[in-house]
């Protein structure tokens, strides 16, 4: 069939792709700056700026927030895929370093407290995700530290005292504005004047060595995650599963109400005054003044309890509370960095479920053999590795449902888009499917943002592998949800009902399965708007609300399905 949709890949973007491969070959470290021509040369949305004397506060922010604080004193960047490919490479000692992480992006990574830094990655999209960051953030830096040299120390001095004319000195310099200044400076937080004093003082050259690259290497740390879901669960191997690709918190939080059972202990830490915005909010939707949702509120507000010293005594009791219901959190510790929770359908206690999905009778449930496997979404190829084990292992998949972030062309951050044709530049394929939700399954949870349903979808690369004339093909073809993990699932899914491996660069009819397939994307940045809100690292308080619209009509479906089927098992 005569193909008609866009290619992701520009000749600037595929000569990087090119180039970071070619170098990947050698058995020794490579050095980063080889990269920094053909980054800039790639005119990256994430990097618009790259080729220009002063900072892209904007692509400085986003590699900030997306590499581990430590990065500012790291030489070396070693990456692997689970502690036996570090052993076999002289780092036995790895889980005795220092573990890291950062703000936006979640990846297994160690410190030696010195100048390396070890990272764990789950497949090539891993690879095309960090070097391009690091790639990224050496250009910014070495910028930073070219314009500070005629910069005295007192002026560093007199700028964390707050003096405001060292600081328009020191904007000066530095080239910015005023309000990139300030975005700069609310990441870096208290780190910003150290952070400027180590780019002052020298510059930047990262190495990178990767240990393998086989394809062998992502299917064994793949194996090692199963090992443990399995020990857990025995007899997942035979029981039916219902498989959940989203986050670790909406899921259970949904299930277990346990953010209900403890109202009052995160009330009490609410009205302590620690976060006014948050107060005002509470107190407006107690007031009705505004329609968000007070379960989403409350489990936000659970979150950032537990983030805080005082809330460390609820995460044990949250975990003793979730067992009891059939909910088991499983942490790898080896190799992906993939929290998993499996949840036994019959020991749930509906009277704890978010009310917004406890208006059924669900007594017919305490009769199911069926699993939840609810896994924090991987990141792009890695989807389909992970997802073809759970297949070849578990016993029948009754549903496979996908919730995750994605870039929106045509509409704001917070909207809902459903997808039903995919195109996937890791397979080159476009998928044609069925998607199980429409606009109706979603709207009724959605407060702020919009869902926008008879989507296509574009799975790419990466991140920064994306510029301005590529975005203006996905746009003009009509792909406006732009995201990394739809086309790789869909691959894997290809192979749980047609005997053969997926195809190569077809157009391919998923249409026909026996087992329910649902996509669901909330718009997490608009890349249209030329880095505006590129630096942002999460969706704050109001992304809840898209996040948990998603997971209530997926758990919704999944509860409607499986009470019909123990319907239908009865009267056969």
């Amino acid at each position: 069939m005569e193909r008609t949709v866009p290619s992701a890949t520009s000749d600037e973007i595929q000569l990087f792709r090119t180039t970071l491969y070619s170098l990947l070959r050698s058995t020794t470290e490579i050095q980063i700056r080889t990269l920094e021509q053909v980054h800039a040369g790639m005119n990256s949305l994430l990097h618009p700026h790259a080729k220009e004397a002063y900072p892209d506060v904007g692509a400085l922010i986003y590699c900030s927030l997306r590499l581990p604080e430590c990065i500012q004193d790291v030489k070396l960047i070693i990456l692997g895929q689970s502690e036996e490919v570090f052993s076999r490479h002289g780092f036995s000692s790895l889980t005795e370093w220092k573990q890291v992480a950062a703000r936006a992006r979640r990846r297994r990574c160690y410190y030696d407290g010195n100048e390396i830094l070890a990272c764990f990655i789950a497949s090539r999209s891993d690879i095309e995700d960090v070097i391009p960051a690091l790639t990224a953030y050496q250009i910014e830096w070495n910028k930073i530290n070219t314009l500070l040299k005629p910069v005295s120390e007192s002026v560093l001095d007199h700028v964390s005292q707050g003096d405001i004319t060292n600081t328009a000195v020191l904007v000066s310099h530095l080239g910015l504005s005023e309000e990139d200044f300030q975005r700069l400076q609310s990441v870096w937080g208290n780190r910003f004047i150290g952070n400027l004093r180590k780019m002052k003082a020298k510059r930047c050259n990262f190495r990178l060595r990767l240990l393998s690259g086989s394809l062998n290497e992502y299917r064994r740390a793949t194996q090692d995650w199963w090992t443990e879901i399995e020990a857990a669960a025995p007899d997942i191997l035979t029981r039916p599963v219902y498989f959940i690709s989203s986050n670790p918190h909406s899921v259970p939080n949904i299930l277990s109400g346990f953010a209900f059972q403890n109202k009052d202990i995160l009330l009490e830490y609410l009205y302590q005054g620690e976060s006014p915005d948050l107060l005002s909010e509470w107190r407006a939707i107690q007031d009705r003044a505004v329609s968000s949702s007070p379960e989403n509120f409350l489990y936000y507000l659970l979150k950032k309890y537990q983030q805080s010293s005082q809330g460390d005594r609820l995460n044990m009791k949250q975990l003793d509370w979730e067992k009891q219901l059939g909910i088991t959190r499983i942490i790898n510790q080896k190799a992906l960095d993939i929290e998993v929770q499996i949840i036994e359908i019959n020991r749930l206690n509906s009277t704890y479920f978010d009310p917004r999905i406890n208006h059924h009778s669900w007594d017919l449930l305490r009769y199911s053999d069926a699993y939840i496997l609810n896994i924090d979404y991987p990141l792009g190829q890695a989807a389909y590795t992970i997802l073809s084990k759970v297949a070849e292992q578990a016993g029948s998949i009754l549903g496979i449902y996908v919730m995750g972030k994605a870039a929106t062309l045509n509409g704001i951050r917070g909207d809902v888009m459903i997808p039903n044709v995919v195109q996937d530049e890791h397979s080159r394929n476009t998928y044609l499917f069925q998607n199980v939700f429409t606009a109706s399954d979603v709207s009724p949870y959605l407060v702020y943002g919009s869902v926008l349903d008879n989507q296509k979808a574009i799975s790419v690369h990466g991140t920064f592998l994306q510029n301005a004339s590529i975005m203006d093909i996905f746009y003009r073809e009509g792909y406006a949800d732009i995201e990394m993990e739809a086309g790789p699932y869909l691959s894997s899914v290809y192979e749980m009902y047609r005997p053969k491996r997926h195809p190569i660069d077809e157009i391919v009819n998923l249409y026909g399965m026996n087992f329910d397939l649902g996509i669901l994307h909330y718009a997490s940045d608009t890349p249209l708007s030329k880095g505006a809100n590129l630096g942002a690292g999460t969706l704050s308080y109001y992304g809840m609300d898209s996040t948990y619209a998603t997971a209530l009509a997926i758990l919704k479906r999944i509860l409607e399905k499986e009470r019909e089927r123990l319907k239908n098992k009865r009267k056969s």
